[in-house]
């Protein structure tokens, strides 16, 4: 392993946060030596759908959206991974999505057999790898929640509140104060509608809404603000 890979994997802005976290010292060292970065440009697909699966990934900065297409050729965005999260499911031959970046993205990836056998030979890792999947299952259960019971307004304000705790925050700098949330959707609203199962217009009106009642500000298409965090937490609870 060179200076160059363990000075990359010690300064991870998304390591503790990753499954690598739950890593020692030495377990991080080998798992950097079958790492490569790799940045995919906005649009691309990372994974087809159905396609054999090669190699994991650690999402390190930028947006994926997993999509899953229906038998009449139409798409679903099934689901939305931020840095730290994880592409892939170990032991499992074929992707069960098409994973696409939304815009570019900066992956760690790994070598599926190699992967798997350090998950084998490092208990932590096999456990945290565990948690992520609980993780997700959880967040699949509290989506199903919103499709199903939540008005257009607390799924609009649920969606805005998730992107606004998972994404990189505009002009984000260490050792400045904290101010409002500020960041770009990674999504169009077409297809934040799509995500949400309502129309486009409905969307619209209720971010239209959110900036009326001062809840979040909007500069431009893709700009939000939050502005009142707490009202937002509220809204999006049932």
């Amino acid at each position: 392993m060179t200076q160059q890979q363990s000075i990359r994997c010690d300064t991870c802005a998304v390591r503790h946060r990753a499954v690598c976290g739950a890593l020692s010292r030495t377990e991080i060292e080998r798992l950097n030596a079958i790492a490569h970065h790799r940045t995919v440009p906005q649009g691309q697909a990372i994974v087809a759908d159905q396609d054999t699966v090669s190699s994991f990934a650690n999402i390190i900065s930028g947006v994926v959206k997993l999509t899953k297409a229906m038998s009449d050729g139409r798409q679903q965005i099934v689901g939305l991974q931020f840095a730290s999260d994880f592409i892939g499911r170990p032991y499992r031959d074929r992707s069960a999505y098409e994973v696409t970046a939304v815009n570019e993205v900066h992956l760690c990836t790994y070598d599926r057999g190699q992967f798997e056998r350090l998950v084998r030979e490092f208990p932590g890792f096999e456990r945290r790898l565990f948690e992520n999947t609980l993780d997700e299952l959880d967040a699949a259960r509290e989506w199903m929640l919103l499709l199903g019971r939540k008005s257009a307004e607390e799924k609009v304000a649920s969606f805005i509140l998730m992107v606004s705790k998972r994404i990189d925050v505009v002009g984000c700098q260490s050792g400045q104060a904290q101010g409002p949330a500020k960041f770009e959707l990674p999504i169009s609203r077409a297809e934040i509608a799509d995500f949400l199962g309502l129309t486009i217009e409905t969307v619209s009106r209720q971010f239209s809404r959110l900036k009326a009642k001062k809840i979040i500000g909007l500069d431009g298409a893709r700009t939000v603000v939050v502005l009142d965090p707490a009202h937002l937490e509220r809204m999006s609870s049932v």
